[in-house]
């Protein structure tokens, strides 16, 4: 769980539903929001040249997207949609800063998180660069139940095939045959 929802809603966030595949925001738009999810699912994707989409993230309820840009004044490098009807909650810029500045916990928290997605996105890098898509899977898999603090024990995968091999950069068939 990110920030409480009645801090962010006290410091001016705003609810707003999204339908499923609408776009929350989109690739080279400057970043002017924190955003987090009350329900629901949101994905951030790159598009290459030909159309092939690898997915930088997927988030949910609870959780927050999009902040890296946010913090050092940049554009997103990715677009962010609903993959089913979500609501999130959109604070801006300033007054998420003057809110971190009036809660210390709430900003080292923000840190933590931030270093969390860094370490997952340089563990990604280095997975995409390993040619054996069974270690890619298996490393996409080892994360995702990381993240869900369920070390031992069986964890539900709440992801497609095709989710999967947009994730770790492989063609669906590619992880059907590995799997």
């Amino acid at each position: 769980m990110d920030i409480e929802i009645d801090i962010l809603l006290a410091w001016g966030g705003i609810k707003k539903k999204y339908p499923k595949n609408a776009l929350i925001f989109q690739q080279d738009e400057l970043a002017k929001n924190y955003f987090q999810i009350v329900e629901g699912k949101v994905k951030m994707y790159s598009l290459n040249e030909e159309g092939k989409e690898l997915i930088q993230g997927i988030f949910t309820e609870g959780h927050s997207f999009g902040e890296p840009p946010l913090f050092i004044n940049e554009k997103y490098p990715s677009t962010a949609c609903a993959m089913q009807d979500a609501v999130v909650i959109r604070l801006p810029k300033d007054f998420f800063f003057e809110m971190l500045d009036n809660y210390p916990i709430i900003q080292r928290k923000m840190m933590q998180i931030l270093a969390r997605k860094a370490f997952t996105k340089a563990c990604s890098a280095r997975d995409i660069i390993n040619v054996k898509p069974e270690i890619r899977i298996k490393n996409f898999l080892d994360n995702y139940k990381a993240q869900q603090n369920q070390d031992k024990g069986k964890v539900l995968i709440p992801y497609t095939r095709q989710e999967i091999a947009d994730c770790v950069g492989l063609r669906v068939e590619t992880v059907i045959r590995t799997l």
